[in-house]
């Protein structure tokens, strides 16, 4: 998770929403990223999105059953069908997020039995570093936005 949250960091640095993601195969980091969706101005460019599709690049198959993720927020509804959709073993994540979570705070979509595929789900991993960066980032924005740029 310590990985994950560096590279929520840096996307904080670069103006994304600060979420990094890792992909952990047989004890090692596969597959880094963090949110990218305004440097590419694609809605899908999420941390959890890009780390799958890394971690299926590296390990040369979509079906990533012995795979954990580790994400720095509490993935939304279209990360959450992704990782149910590659059959992803293990999620652990850091700050829950009240709005959009589909882990548990707001639906969870991971753990629903109708489904073809539940994930295990370990939440609060350094839930509290996660949700102060988020919040510093929320709170620049806001600060932006009210008195323009920062000189």
């Amino acid at each position: 998770m310590r990985q994950a949250l560096q590279l929520a960091q840096v996307a904080f640095a670069a103006g994304e929403i600060p979420v990094g993601a890792v992909a952990v195969w047989q004890d090692g980091i596969i597959a880094r990223a963090h949110n990218e969706k305004e440097r590419r101005q694609d809605a899908t460019a999420h941390a959890e999105l890009l780390v799958l599709q890394r971690a299926a690049q590296y390990l040369k198959r979509w079906r990533l059953q012995d795979v954990t993720i580790y994400s720095t927020l509490e993935p939304c509804p279209m990360c959450a069908g992704a990782m149910i959709n590659a059959r992803i073993q293990r999620l652990v994540y850091g700050s829950r997020d009240q709005k959009a979570g589909a882990a548990g705070s707001v639906i969870d979509l991971v753990r629903y039995p109708g489904l073809n595929h539940q994930v295990e789900v370990i939440p609060d991993v350094l839930g509290e570093e996660c949700t102060r960066l988020m919040k510093q980032f929320f709170a620049r924005l806001r600060d932006t936005q009210l008195h323009g740029e920062k000189k």
